[in-house]
């Protein structure tokens, strides 16, 4: 177990040293803003594009993994929702709080991390992870949020999502790789080493944008944010371990890889969408901050355990 710390640690601590570059102002909002954009578009978008097009949609669509990671997370979801409202919560406090239940932050950490810790192999499970939280679980968000205010569920709110999915750069990059491999093209060896080139500035611009991201966040509500990130670090994980393992006899790899990507941090983009709504922005930031912290061991104990699988 000290061994896959050990492996997990220098993750941990550039997001560490892009947390104390924000907090002393040596990297400020605006610097953070632009480096997150960089890589959310750029870096991160061409390491997923270049994994895709190595593969083949047989070998990432798999409809029981899908099923099982769905059913899971759906659970955790439903369940986080439902003590929302014995709290009294409003359904887009409720909502939120069951995104930071169930979505981590498999783009900017999961992809790089357990991609490096458990093989490129890792790819095709973590980016089917990546596809339902943002398909399924990011058009939820906006449909519950929408039909909530407006009172009513509207054709426009299917537009609204649509046009969110197609701006999204991590799954039009996917999508092009996965059709570019389809297509059996070669990639030509200058292509291939420029999207290397800019996808390797992924791992650490992520985790440093994670970290200097951090640094405006604080630990306002602890208690209900507390509740989240243990919903998130060791509910969420175990569900998933339950239903990939038990109830829908997802291949070992694979299961492994779904449990590691369920055991990650909350993703800072609800945080985005907590602004942009203006629905429990602290509540959310508290979240991702706790969650991250306690994520440097957590982490480190599940990828431990679920290495025993394969």
């Amino acid at each position: 177990m000290l061994a896959i710390f050990l492996q997990t640690l220098p993750f941990f601590l550039i997001i560490g040293l892009g947390f104390v570059a924000g907090r002393t102002g040596f990297f400020n909002e605006e610097a953070t803003a632009w480096l997150t954009r960089f890589v959310f578009y750029f870096a991160l978008s061409a390491m997923l594009f270049r994994f895709a097009a190595n593969l083949s949609l047989a070998e990432v669509l798999d409809w029981q993994f899908v099923t099982a990671y769905l059913c899971a997370t759906g659970f955790v979801y439903l369940l986080v929702t439902g003590v929302a409202f014995l709290r009294g919560a409003r359904v887009e406090v409720a909502a939120f709080e069951a995104q930071c239940a169930t979505i981590g932050n498999v783009g900017f950490l999961g992809v790089p991390m357990l991609t490096l810790l458990m093989g490129e192999a890792a790819i095709g499970p973590v980016m089917l992870v990546l596809a339902v939280d943002l398909i399924f679980f990011g058009s939820l968000i906006v449909i519950l949020i929408t039909g909530a205010r407006d009172g009513r569920m509207n054709i426009r709110i299917l537009g609204t999502v649509g046009m969110g999915l197609l701006k999204n750069p991590m799954i039009v990059s996917i999508m092009l790789g996965l059709g570019w491999s389809a297509l059996a093209l070669p990639i030509p060896v200058v292509m291939n080493d420029f999207l290397s080139l800019l996808g390797g500035a992924a791992t650490p611009g992520a985790l440093f944008a994670i970290g200097a991201s951090l640094a405006g966040k604080s630990a306002e509500r602890p208690f209900i944010a507390g509740w989240l990130s243990i919903c998130k670090l060791v509910l969420h994980p175990a569900a998933v371990a339950l239903s990939a393992l038990w109830l829908f006899s997802v291949a070992p790899y694979a299961a492994a890889v779904m449990i590691a990507a369920a055991a990650l941090p909350v993703a800072g983009n609800v945080y985005i969408l907590a602004q942009h709504y203006r629905v429990a922005p602290q509540r959310v930031s508290a979240s991702i901050l706790i969650s991250t912290v306690a994520a440097v061991v957590s982490v480190s104990l599940v990828i431990g355990w679920v290495g025993a699988l394969y």
